[in-house]
């Protein structure tokens, strides 16, 4: 007959072996093969929240056909998850299109204009490379030639375009579409992340490891 407290140390050492079991699992996914640590870490906007930053490009193929995956995601992130866009800048067009998302998000209309956006780049061939042709395709969306000249132009516009681009140098991302996790480690397809949804997955395994160590 097993005495009470036998059986105390006979649970304590299974319990101890299934725990050492669980602790001897490799990681689902590893630094330096399915996602890179960024050099340093950079301030995230929220301390409080799980900073998740998709950086794209309107004029990247892969970016268009990222966007409905990556809202999906978003629409169902948890509460803790803090989900921003950053557009990627590295030349003087990049610029530009990057300036057309701040214009949109001072006036507000980043939900009505951003897909179709990308729609008249890679879709109709139509590369929005000046202020008058990005005016144009905004007043098709109910936006005003002079609010849009007024808010493209504006010192709050080309503060956020200037601090975009010195964000890229922190992050020395030269491809798109990436996702940027908590200013910590960055995202993208590669020979093991071979999919969108890999990375998404990946995104995800990140997300729940920051908040594991909290």
């Amino acid at each position: 007959m097993i005495k009470p407290f036998s059986k105390l140390l006979a649970a304590a050492a299974l319990l101890g072996l299934f725990s050492s079991g669980v602790s001897a699992q490799p990681a689902l996914y590893v630094a330096g093969t399915h996602y890179e640590e960024l050099p340093a870490a950079v301030r995230t906007n929220d301390a409080d929240k799980i900073e998740v930053l998709e950086v794209f490009w309107y004029g990247c193929g892969h970016c268009f056909r990222f966007q409905p995956l990556v809202d999906h995601w978003a629409e169902n992130a948890a509460d803790d998850v803090d989900y921003l866009r950053y557009p990627a800048i590295w030349n003087e067009l990049m610029k530009v299109h990057a300036q057309a998302y701040y214009t949109a998000e001072s006036l507000g209309v980043v939900d009505t204009v951003h897909a179709p956006i990308f729609e008249a780049i890679n879709l109709q061939n139509n590369r929005l490379q000046n202020e008058r042709q990005l005016a144009t395709l905004f007043a098709r969306h109910g936006v005003s030639e002079e609010d849009f000249s007024r808010a493209f132009n504006s010192f709050q516009v080309r503060t956020k375009v200037n601090q975009a681009e010195a964000r890229m140098r922190d992050y020395q991302i030269r491809s798109t579409p990436n996702v940027i996790v908590n200013g910590k480690y960055l995202v993208t397809t590669n020979e093991a992340v071979r999919t969108q949804q890999d990375m998404l997955a990946v995104v995800d395994f990140l997300v729940a490891q920051e908040r594991a160590a909290r």
